[in-house]
């Protein structure tokens, strides 16, 4: 049995728990605390108010989920002070071990862990993802994560981490014509994240609004815009949300596609869980189908939601595992 520090390092804040990955490799997570960033000056600083809480010395192992690329010698969080330096990690953190990964790198390491019960079925046969093959992974949230998981002979994984939300968006009828025309005036180049993120509710009701000639309020807020769309109390905000799940739709199946993710995809990410109830009934399951010459075999990919509520923590302990547990 070893235990660790698994730590999930947003912008806003930063999740800290005890995991345990036991002999069989089963992993389990403790209670969580959660640390608002702008409240630390470092992750050392918040790491040992982690260990006050807790109130015992923490294990000499860690893995850490950073919601950004790691590949560099300087980390940085968009929006927060936080600087990281892997290479001091071990030095700063007093560990022996650990494992840094990117943010939505985690979210496939914990897709390779959960049960189903944990895989909410959105469309495609209802049946478990493949156990061999490739899997897409999209995460609509502050942004777009994509990344794909591949699970080989015996129960090895690789799990590879893209830029996929940047990707050009791609209108499929004349009313998307319209929406990307007024998206190019306000940015040189309109990627999928514009429209498939949380803010790309925004983008997609004043193009909407626009088109009709209605007059909507100047800066709105996209949380408020999101309970308005989900309530169905606004026909515009309605109407922009039946629009994101359908290009929602068309980016996860292009990406299946360009994944050759014939073993399953899997919606994650905090927009993900917000339309959970919504995907299934929406316009998403045609679009991801609509795939030419490949729509017979795009409908036969099973497309899940995951469920579970600390996928970055379930993960950065996975990814850790993989490489130290085995």
């Amino acid at each position: 049995m070893t235990e660790l520090v698994a730590v999930d390092i947003g912008g806003t804040n930063a999740r800290f728990t005890i995991a345990t990955v036991k002999d069989n490799g089963a992993i389990e997570l403790g209670e969580v605390v959660t640390l608002p960033t702008h409240a630390y000056a470092s992750l050392r600083s918040a790491w040992e108010a982690f260990a006050e809480k807790l109130g015992r010395p923490l294990p000499k192992d860690g893995a850490i989920s950073f919601a950004g690329p790691v590949d560099g010698a300087v980390l940085k969080l968009t929006n927060s002070p936080w600087v990281l330096r892997p290479a001091l990690i071990p030095s700063m953190l007093g560990l022996d071990r650990y494992e840094l990964v990117n943010d939505f790198g985690a979210v496939a390491y914990a897709v390779s862990r959960v049960g189903p019960e944990y895989l909410q079925h959105i469309c495609g046969p209802d049946e478990a993802l493949g156990k061999e093959g490739a899997i897409s992974i999209v995460g609509p949230g502050t942004g777009l994560g994509v990344a794909q998981l591949h699970r080989g002979h015996r129960g090895h994984i690789t799990v590879i981490t893209t830029e996929g939300g940047h990707i050009d968006f791609a209108p499929l009828d004349k009313l998307e014509d319209q929406i990307l025309q007024r998206l190019r005036t306000r940015y040189r180049r309109v990627s999928v994240e514009r429209i498939v993120a949380g803010p790309g509710l925004v983008n997609l009701y004043e193009a909407l609004a626009a088109i009709e000639g209605r007059n909507v309020a100047p800066d709105i807020d996209d949380k408020e815009l999101w309970k308005l769309a989900l309530s169905g109390d606004d026909v515009l905000a309605s109407a922009a949300l039946d629009r994101f799940c359908l290009s929602l739709g068309s980016v996860a199946g292009d990406l299946a596609l360009a994944h050759g993710a014939w073993s399953g995809s899997v919606i994650a990410g905090g927009v993900g869980a917000r339309i959970a109830d919504h995907l299934p009934i929406s316009g998403f399951s045609g679009r991801y189908t609509a795939k030419g010459r490949f729509e017979a075999r795009m409908a036969q990919i099973p497309v899940k939601l995951i469920t579970h509520d600390q996928p970055g923590l379930l993960g950065a302990a996975a990814a850790f595992a993989e490489k130290h547990c085995r």
